[in-house]
């Protein structure tokens, strides 16, 4: 049998974690110049989708990405070249089916979701995105496949195609939209009417002629998703065709007949239906978690406003004086508050970005190591994702919450939140020395995924929600407490979540965690690295750059790259790193051996 290369597990995830950040930023540079086009208006359009589209996304999407990562990955190992590439042929047929249905779904429930929040004009960007709930599921199937192989670069190439799509047509089709709309007016202004005609509607203003464009703008934008996304179907397509899989001819000769295609889609489906289940309790929990906040923050203002003002006072004078909140209105103070949490939520998935990846690729590591019954292998894949998460997340953690308010300063410092980060870098903070929880939870589903027990996330994410929701019932309900009971809510979820978790892939894989390497050593080094950062800006900030233009954003750029340099050498120095983690980074086997030769590897 001819070796094919193969990318390890950290090595995957490594290209993984660099294509995400890399979407994220593209993302940014097309969120914030679509916002600046639109206005809070037309934005609102746009974002008013995704209430409707991402629970029929990720029910269409659950499961079926992992059954095939796992399928193959489970062939390979059996040198069941064959019956690999079967899943994928079966993949694409059940992913065609899935997601036509996911697509006329999205648009059928489209005129009445309109209809319900009784704005018909939403229509447009929900039509338009409902394809790309289509092609994102035969997408899905290409790098389930390419993922079992254990080669993310497909994966991860077609997310940064996927994503500069959106930015380069969304935004380009936005423009157009909108300058069609002002000029439709003004030429018929410039020819001596008093009114225009703009998408069929008789203005008599640019306002109103803006009005009438944004619902159309706000369609052309997130047209740019549908095709983004079928742009990267388009070069999977290619690729595939272009430069197949890797697998040889030989390969496929002496590997056996495969089984019928339904015996395959059964097996598929079987993997796929307790993740779906997963999805759909993670979706359900999110949505009755979103209504029993706002609904319970109402409550708290209704018996105690009084309470909840002189706990924020200082922000809530500010926003009034400025106009941005009236008192009088019950629903709007809820809003209020209720958007301060949710800004608080946003970092909250900061750091699990970047893990969320390494259970990925962790997935089909683990499921050859459990096929071929290599308790070797499933230790260090056990391990290295444990241990990994933890070298990244604790850091990352730890420097959030130490730097909560200057972070919060550096971003909306200059803007209408200014006076309200007082309010919301508390709950960033909590949230960030809790973020290890979080940022385990996702690779630790991944690795119960990996050998089989599908079912075990299901139940610990059910328990986990009951807890979240009767936190927030029980406590946000109260004033003195108000959104922090959706804080402490969403820690306890995540903690109760992972402790199961733990348990469960130790149970199951009966590898013992190195609590010393996995844990100990890098709360140690990120504790260090949290002390330098808090230092340094306190010192920077208060004694040597208050006079200084911009003196806090350097202090707080001075006092993160302080705190990675203490991180980075008291992991060495505690020898919280091992010889794969260093050789899966560029040039890692020679920094490998000189760290070996001074004794730094653990």
């Amino acid at each position: 049998m001819a070796e094919r290369k193969k990318q390890s597990l950290l090595n995957g995830a490594i290209i993984l974690v660099i294509s995400t950040l890399v979407v994220k930023v593209i993302g940014l540079c097309f969120k914030m110049p679509l916002g600046s086009m639109l206005g809070l208006v037309g934005y609102g359009y746009f974002t008013s989708v995704y209430a409707i589209y991402t629970p029929i996304y990720s029910i269409s999407m659950a499961g079926l990405p992992i059954a095939v990562s796992r399928m193959v990955a489970e062939d390979v190992a059996l040198n069941h070249y064959r019956e690999a590439r079967m899943t994928l042929k079966t993949a694409r047929k059940i992913f065609l089916l899935v997601g036509t249905a996911g697509t006329l779904l999205m648009v059928i429930i489209s005129i009445p979701y309109a209809a319900f929040i009784s704005d018909i004009r939403n229509l447009p960007a929900m039509i338009a995105v409902a394809p790309s709930i289509f092609f994102c599921c035969y997408v899905s199937a290409y790098r389930g496949y390419y993922e079992g192989l254990r080669n993310m670069i497909p994966t991860a190439i077609s997310q940064v195609i996927e994503a500069l799509g959106k930015l380069v047509i969304g935004l380009v089709f936005a423009k157009l939209i909108m300058s069609y709309g002002e000029s439709a007016y003004n030429s018929a202004v410039a020819a001596g009417s008093a009114t225009a005609t703009v998408f069929g509607k008789e203005v008599s203003s640019l306002n109103e002629a803006f009005s009438v464009t944004y619902p159309w703008a706000a369609a052309g934008a997130i047209l740019g998703v549908t095709l983004g996304s079928l742009l990267s179907l388009i070069y999977l397509g290619i690729r595939h065709r272009a430069k197949g899989d890797g697998i040889t001819r030989l390969e496929l000769v002496n590997s056996p007949k495969p089984p019928a295609n339904h015996a395959i889609a059964k097996n598929m489906i079987t993997i796929a239906v307790p993740i779906l289940l997963s999805s759909l309790v993670l979706n359900a929990t999110n949505l009755i978690d979103a209504v029993t906040i706002q609904n319970r923050l109402l409550h708290a203002i209704e018996s105690g406003q009084d309470t909840i003002y002189n706990l924020y006072k200082q922000c809530i004078d500010a926003d009034v004086a400025s106009g941005t909140l009236n008192l009088s209105d019950s629903k709007g103070f809820m809003s209020y508050l209720y958007g301060a949490y949710n800004t608080a939520v946003d970092f909250k998935n900061l750091v699990p970005m970047i893990t969320v990846s390494l259970g990925v690729s962790a997935l089909p590591a683990l499921a050859e190591a459990w096929t071929m019954k290599d308790k070797a292998a499933v230790k260090s894949a056990v391990n290295t994702v444990i241990r990994v998460s933890m070298l990244i997340a604790l850091p990352a953690g730890i420097g959030m919450g130490v730097l909560a308010e200057p972070i919060l300063t550096l971003i909306y410092g200059r803007g209408r939140m200014a006076a309200d980060i007082p309010m919301i870098a508390p709950m960033v903070a909590v949230f960030g020395f809790t973020t290890a929880f979080m940022s385990i939870s996702t690779p630790l589903t991944n690795l119960l995924q990996a050998v089989g027990r599908t079912d075990i996330p299901v139940k610990t994410m059910l328990v986990s929600a009951v807890v979240k929701i009767i936190c927030n019932f029980a406590l946000v309900g109260i004033p003195g407490i108000n959104f922090n009971g959706a804080v402490i809510g969403t820690v306890l979820f995540y903690v109760i979540n992972v402790i199961l978790n733990v348990i469960a892939v130790i149970k199951v894989t009966k590898v013992c965690i190195d609590i010393m390497s996995d844990l100990i050593k890098p709360l140690i080094s990120a504790a260090m690295c949290g002390l330098a950062a808090w230092a340094a800006y306190g010192l920077l900030g208060k004694y040597v750059l208050k006079s200084v233009s911009h003196g806090a954003d350097i202090a707080l750029l001075a006092a993160i790259i302080i705190a990675v340099m203490v991180y980075a050498i008291a992991i060495i120095v505690f020898k919280g790193i091992v010889r794969e983690d260093i050789e899966s980074l560029p040039a890692g086997e020679k920094i490998a051996k000189v760290l070996e030769k001074y004794e730094l590897l653990g």
